[in-house]
């Protein structure tokens, strides 16, 4: 896609509380990798403030689907006002795609992914572009969240399970406590144990980390305390914009 091209708005959905999902019409011949960000600018928006009118957004939707598709928390800032306001057809501009936090080629080596929050969002399009792709790669997702109501796109990634028998996903909540709903899996922080409990097979396993900056760190924190070599650990952090 050119720098700055526009595209159109298809729809906007809740995929969890206060968690907006945005697909947009995908333009003949635009490719990305799984795991790829794109700048999204609107154009001429009802309002703005300092932060100002362009964000990067990971790109949710793995490659071969039709649709671009973006996920984000529902902050109070005029970006996203705007944003969830626009009526389907709206146009937004786009540059992209860009980054390097994708899945590593070597299949022999695991992943162990570790996500927060909102930061599913690159893994999303990983794990669905590994399914449909038929990657031969042992994939562990661990997806912590503080509650069921708080964990977008949770009911498909689990359903992947079934399509895809070399991943397996581990949905922890730390905050049931706070819940309308229940939840047999795990509960409470991603931890070495909870890894020794689920990881299993894995040959030399590369993590990666995306989610809040200090759940970022912390992990970090933790993997290279356990003996994780930081070559690697990638990451990518998700501030609260």
């Amino acid at each position: 896609m050119d720098t700055g091209a526009g595209i159109r708005l298809i729809e906007h959905v809740e995929v969890a509380e206060n968690t907006m999902a945005f697909r947009f019409e995908k333009p003949a011949g635009w490719t990305f990798r799984a795991g790829q960000s794109l700048d999204m600018t609107l154009t001429d928006p009802s309002e703005t403030d300092a932060e100002g009118n362009t964000r990067t957004f990971s790109i949710a939707s793995a490659p071969h689907e039709p649709a671009l598709m973006v996920a984000t928390r529902m902050r109070n800032s005029a970006f996203k006002r705007v944003l969830k306001t626009l009526p389907a057809g709206s146009e937004v501009r786009v540059e992209g795609p860009s980054g390097d936090f994708t899945l590593h080629n070597n299949a022999t080596r695991a992943a162990v992914i570790l996500a927060g929050g909102i930061g599913i969002t690159p893994f999303r399009s990983m794990v669905f572009d590994a399914a449909e792709r038929r990657l031969p790669h042992r994939i562990f997702l661990f997806y912590s969240n503080r509650r069921p109501e708080d964990a977008a796109f949770l009911e498909e990634l689990e359903s992947l399970q079934r399509k895809n028998p070399s991943y397996r996903l581990i949905a922890t909540m730390t905050e049931m406590e706070n819940s309308q709903r229940s939840w047999t899996g795990e509960t409470g922080s991603v931890n070495p144990e909870m890894f020794a409990r689920h990881v299993t097979g894995a040959t030399n396993p590369i993590y990666y980390v995306a989610g809040p900056p200090s759940m970022v760190d912390g992990l970090r924190t933790m993997l290279t305390e356990s003996g994780i070599d930081a070559d690697d650990i990638r990451s990518e952090e998700f501030p609260g914009y």
